[in-house]
């Protein structure tokens, strides 16, 4: 599958989906204008993904904050991961935070409880 890259700004996150290296990451900020036009080719890319996953998944989240509308789309990543595992594939969620970073913290254990896909919080300093 090609790979789908777009470097983050201020208001929108970093995205990397580039199977053939092993590296599937959003990173950043995600408050982008219109969150709809933003994640519509990223959902787009995970579904056709879906189809035929790599053996093992492993999705990087490394976000420092993310809006109301965000959180929507985040949940409709962990829906298509779900998905996958209910297929036989197999998923891995890695969720970052910071130490000092509650509400990070907070949704990703929040995320867990909604879906059944392997989450690994991870904290940084």
């Amino acid at each position: 599958m090609e790979k789908l890259k777009k470097e983050g700004t201020e208001d929108s996150p970093g995205v990397i989906l580039d199977p053939g290296n092993k590296i599937m990451e959003i990173s950043g900020r995600s408050l982008p204008e219109d969150v709809a036009t933003f994640y519509e080719p990223i959902l787009s890319w995970l579904e056709e993904y879906a189809k035929e996953p790599d053996e093992v998944t492993v999705f990087t989240f490394k976000l420092d904050y993310f809006n109301t509308a965000t959180s929507k789309v985040l949940l409709d990543i962990l829906v298509i991961f779900e998905e996958m595992i209910e297929k036989g594939h197999s998923v891995n969620v890695r969720w970052f935070y910071d130490e000092e970073d509650e509400d990070m913290k907070a949704a990703g254990e929040e995320y867990s409880e909604m879906v059944d896909v392997p989450f690994e919080m991870i904290c940084t300093t």
